[in-house]
């Protein structure tokens, strides 16, 4: 007699249609491993050309931008472009999109929770347009107020804007034009009296071809979200570097014979992957939070690869960026806080040795 229930197998996970969730990727640092030869014999004739002289990189920070990582790891629904928080949450996942295909570093920070107080009203200051908007601040709601000037946008048709309230949005409505700003966007805006510092939990690079960065499919990136997320907000700083080489051959990425796409990534991922590594010691310390023997063999094999390509002698990373506020007093359990983080870096066997810069002493 057969098992009726053998007629009836358990659905797949495409049939349920969550395929997507279990889909077997390479984990990022994968990617700093060496494609097979047969891989690379179609772009021999494209590869960067080397200079023998030692080099030296001074490396600093072109943009940064934050991106409010908990509206997008709930696995949302497609925003409404018709809502200006819908186009604002879709503007967002495009410039996360975006970053897949740029060697970008992201740093994963929390900051204790703030959110909009629905239940008490915003007020207006006499003859202005000073906002103040009331705030729950840190996991036991304390209660705090905010107060903001407003300036009128060139589209306004409407001299003060009529105010809407959510737990994490803002929306000003000026007749000609709709502003929506999150509670993050308005802090970073705004001077406050809040002064909570930025901790970084987890050092990245954007590059990803699946792009699951911007969809919260990085599975180390939703670990740590997992693990802060109940008392504290997760944010994405991405921040695009500059790179200076120093060297008596000149740099060789500013080359004729460099300049075809393949050279240019090439020396670019070269520089991109030693800033990874190096920052990733310096904010997550030894312990690289978690990550496993395998990661850490192949980061210590690829320092060593780009130091003698490069004849690497040694580099420092500026952190500094001439706008910045409060969010950008950056620290963690091994770095202390400062907005104004330099630190020197040596290579040594596959490891980045750090000696950090004071920071000058304010007059």
């Amino acid at each position: 007699m057969t098992n009726d229930d053998d007629d009836y197998p358990d659905p797949s996970p495409e049939e349920l249609g969550i395929g997507a969730l279990f889909e077997e990727a390479p984990e990022p640092f994968h990617d700093l491993m060496a494609p097979p030869p047969d891989a690379m014999e179609e772009l021999l004739p494209l590869m960067p050309q080397r200079t023998a002289a030692p080099q030296t990189w001074v490396v600093t920070v072109a943009d940064a931008k934050f991106h409010w990582y908990d509206l997008i790891a709930g696995f949302p629904e497609v925003p409404d472009i018709r809502d200006p928080v819908g186009r604002h949450l879709r503007r967002m996942q495009f410039d996360l999109e975006a970053t897949s295909e740029k060697r970008l570093i992201y740093f994963a920070v929390n900051r204790p929770r703030v959110r909009f107080d629905t239940t008490r009203s915003t007020s207006w200051g006499f003859f202005s347009l000073k906002l103040t908007v009331p705030l729950l601040v840190g996991p036991e709601e304390k209660k705090e107020s905010l107060t903001i000037e407003l300036e009128v946008p060139f589209a306004a048709t409407l001299k003060k804007p009529s105010v809407v309230l959510t737990d994490r949005f803002i929306t000003l409505n000026w007749g000609g034009l709709i502003e929506a700003l999150s509670i993050h966007d308005v802090l970073q805006q705004y001077e406050n009296q809040l002064n909570y510092k930025t901790e970084v939990q987890y050092v990245g690079q954007t590059k990803d071809p699946l792009g699951r960065l911007a969809r919260a499919r990085l599975t180390p990136v939703q670990r740590v979200h997992q693990k802060f997320s109940e008392d504290n907000d997760m944010l994405l700083l991405i921040q695009r570097f500059n790179v200076e080489v120093m060297s008596d051959d000149g740099d060789p990425a500013e080359m004729e014979v460099n300049q075809n796409p393949v050279a240019a990534d090439m020396l670019l991922k070269d520089r991109i992957d030693v800033v990874e590594c190096a920052l990733i010691r310096y904010f997550e310390g030894p312990e690289m939070h978690g990550r496993s023997d395998k990661e850490a063999d192949i980061r210590k094999q690829r320092l060593r690869d780009v130091q003698a390509a490069n004849n690497l002698q040694n580099f420092r990373i500026d952190l500094r960026l001439e706008e910045s506020g409060k969010y950008h007093d950056l620290y963690s359990r091994h770095a202390g806080v400062s907005r104004s983080h330099i630190i020197d870096c040596t290579i040594a066997d596959g490891n980045v040795i750090i000696t950090r810069v004071p920071d000058k002493a304010k007059p």
